[in-house]
């Protein structure tokens, strides 16, 4: 875990470095409504029908994870998360209930990632 943590602060956190608040905010509800609504709305909806419903659980959520690699790790605990977040739709039959969820976690894992992330001044030399 100590790696991976790694990989994603190398990977991901220089695009945090120097963000506001509200921009980790935005980021998270922007993600959380447009995947919620790719991988649950669009994905798992037409998935089931053709295939039982937990059989587009499972395929909505190993999409997830693949739209996640990082690392291979990194993608299986997205796809855990997915397949989380799906449970919660299937349960509830509501979207805002993966989409709040999925924007929470994102809120909460962003900010831990910016703080641990110092901005480079190089980055703003025009």
């Amino acid at each position: 875990m100590r790696r991976l943590v790694e990989v994603v602060e190398e990977r991901i956190g220089p695009f945090l470095a120097g963000a506001t608040p509200l921009d980790l905010v935005l980021a998270a509800v922007l993600a959380g409504l447009g995947e919620e609504a790719l991988f649950r709305g669009v994905f798992q909806d037409a998935l089931t029908g053709p295939v039982p419903a937990w059989a587009a659980l499972l395929l909505a959520s190993a999409l997830f994870g693949a739209a996640h690699w990082v690392t291979t790790t990194y993608a299986a605990l997205a796809a855990l998360v997915g397949l989380y977040l799906g449970l919660l739709y299937l349960i509830t039959g509501n979207l805002l209930a993966p989409i709040v969820t999925h924007a929470a976690y994102d809120v909460v894992a962003l900010a831990l990632l910016a703080r641990r992330v110092k901005p480079d001044p190089s980055r703003f030399v025009v």
